[in-house]
């Protein structure tokens, strides 16, 4: 006869043991047979495998040395865009102090997590009716604005997109972060509605589900730098979405845009040009106001997963690019309304596929123009 729990109480037993050993090895084996380094670079054929995982990541043919200058000159670029806003708004002091004035003074802040769901709820409200301006087509999934739940919020970014289905009738979502009310302000609260909800990531991978004449794996994936690359893309409309109307607001969107520019400069810095962890944590510190803590996550975030990091500004770039080069192309003829459409309409897609398609649009539309 056995006795009550007995079984149970053994494979507890090998459980516990299994994770002694496991930690017994990763201390005496594993750990002292690592690589002091930490970049790509310094790996056998490192360089060429670091290479590999730009053009995965990126779906485009630059460098890392193309990339990191490209990082370093935009670097440079928002941060006199960020210095000219601080004037505007009469900010007596230099960037580092504006940036702890708006981490620390309570003006920016909600007291109260209701407020700020409403404060969101405001700006969604107002994006909505703007959106036909500068789109011929809009998905038929709807969205919503929703709390985090509690028992992840602690360990969660500041707000995420939930994606929905209209097949099965369940809505998209834009979850917002409540926990620790001092670690959101409300200046950065435009930039995320526009990346995570609309015209950002709502609207982007609902359209694309809703396609019909795609497989679904074409529907319901794609490139990160497509992805993400149109959420960075999307803040930038806020001022044609009637946003951004106070200097904060836009120098918190300019805070994200410099936070994915610093990517570039420092993902290649550690995997291609030797840079230490160190490095990288000083150089973001120096040219961003992001919190310490975050920089640290971010950093190790890097060394870890190399390359990946490069996507979101390599997209945000090329959808620029390609929008400039239309409005070159066809002149008075230019629509947004239509090159958004032409970016949308054929789901997430590699980027060097997505200039093919842009290049013989434009080519098409220039031939009926004569």
């Amino acid at each position: 006869m056995r006795l009550l729990g007995y079984p149970r109480m053994m494979t507890e037993f090998r459980w516990r043991r299994w994770f002694q050993s496991l930690e017994e090895f990763f201390i005496s084996k594993y750990l002292p047979a690592c690589r002091d380094s930490i970049g790509f670079s310094s790996i056998p054929n490192g360089k060429n495998w670091y290479e590999f995982k730009v053009r995965r990541h990126t779906t485009v043919t630059l460098s890392a040395d193309e990339i990191h200058e490209i990082g370093r000159k935009e670097v440079a670029r928002i941060l006199q865009e960020m210095k000219k806003i601080k004037t505007q708004v009469g900010f007596k002091g230099n960037l580092k102090k504006f940036n702890d004035f708006l981490k620390t003074d309570l003006q920016f802040f909600y007291t109260d997590a209701k407020d700020l769901m409403s404060g969101y709820r405001d700006i969604a409200k107002q994006i909505d009716p703007k959106l036909p301006e500068i789109f011929g087509r809009l998905p038929r999934l709807t969205y919503g604005i929703r709390e985090m739940p509690a028992y992840k919020a602690p360990s969660a970014p500041t707000a995420y997109y939930q994606g929905g289905s209209l097949e099965s009738g369940r809505a998209g979502y834009f979850e917002t972060n409540t926990y620790n009310l001092k670690a959101r302000p409300k200046w950065q609260m435009e930039a995320l509605t526009l990346h995570e909800a609309v015209p950002g990531h709502h609207l982007q991978i609902s359209l694309a589900q809703e396609l019909t004449d795609l497989p679904e794996f074409r529907k319901n994936t794609g490139p990160t730098s497509f992805v993400e690359g149109w959420g960075l893309y999307a803040e930038s409309l806020g001022t044609e979405l009637g946003l951004y109307q106070n200097g904060y607001s836009k120098y918190g969107q300019l805070t994200f845009e410099i936070w994915r520019a610093m990517r570039l400069v420092v993902d290649t810095g550690l995997h291609a040009k030797g840079w230490s962890r160190d490095q990288v944590i000083q150089y973001m510190k120096d040219n961003s106001p992001i919190s310490e803590q975050q920089i640290i996550n971010e950093t190790d975030r890097y060394i870890a997963d190399p390359g990946q990091a490069l996507a979101y500004k390599i997209g945000e770039l090329k959808f620029k690019e390609l929008r400039k080069k239309s409005q070159e192309k066809l002149g008075d003829k230019f629509s947004l309304r239509e090159f958004h459409d032409q970016i949308l309409n054929a789901g997430a897609l590699p980027l060097d596929i997505m200039e093919k398609k842009i290049q013989t649009w434009l080519d098409k539309k220039s031939t009926s123009m004569k």
